[in-house]
């Protein structure tokens, strides 16, 4: 199980880093409904991130189950997400120079609690950007064959870290709202102007890493 967890902490870490849910996060801390947008969104990332990744993990395992050369199978699915991973940096990279605000952004001061909570998971399961990366993870954990207890504890870890950087701040937020709106206000800014080149780099790094995998299993 070491192993396997050990294999999707990179990609925790690039679902961390992902730049626009943290600025959602943030732009909710800084909205007039700070409380219930905030903890909703961060409800909805953590349901949206077990979700997809969960798929994966039941998905990798049917194959490994039904298939006689299901290693072959799973690494080819490992590099065609590696692919699909660098052509997505590729985009982002291009579009670095873009730093126009989405529209839903512009909405945040009017979320509720079930509509962040629904915005938490539709960034988390439906974004192309997660979704592969989870993907990534949920067929790495399925692929590792060590079991169903084992497979919810690399999943419950990889959620953990995945989630960590928008909780933090909704947590943080909660304990000392204050003190943080200047420091989270600064950080918005900064992720906004450097989200399509932040995730640029952490896309075409896992990218490398799930080719690399993905060849090393034939």
């Amino acid at each position: 199980m070491g192993a396997v967890i050990g294999d999707v902490l990179p990609l925790a870490v690039g679902v961390a880093i992902s730049p626009i849910p943290i600025v959602a996060a943030i732009l909710m801390l800084l909205s007039a409904n700070a409380g219930g947008a905030s903890v909703g969104f961060g409800i909805g990332w953590v349901v949206g991130i077990v979700a997809a990744t969960g798929v994966f993990i039941l998905l990798s395992g049917v194959v490994g189950a039904s298939d006689d050369d299901s290693t072959s199978s799973v690494s080819w699915v490992k590099v065609a997400l590696g692919v699909l991973l660098v052509v997505l940096a590729v985009k982002q990279w291009r579009d670095r120079g873009d730093t126009s605000v989405p529209k839903w952004m512009q909405a945040i001061d009017q979320l509720t609690l079930a509509k962040a909570a629904g915005l938490g998971v539709v960034l988390a399961a439906v974004n192309p950007k997660n979704l592969l990366l989870c993907a990534a993870a949920g067929v790495t954990i399925g692929a590792g064959a060590i079991g169903a207890a084992e497979d919810v504890v690399a999943l419950v870890v990889f959620t953990v870290l995945a989630a960590s950087t928008v909780l933090i701040p909704v947590i943080g937020y909660a304990l000392a709202a204050d003190r943080l709106r200047e420091p989270l206000a600064s950080a918005k800014t900064w992720l906004q102007e450097q989200n399509h080149a932040v995730m640029a780099i952490v896309l075409v790094v896992m990218g490398a890493v799930m080719i690399g995998k993905g060849l090393g299993g034939f």
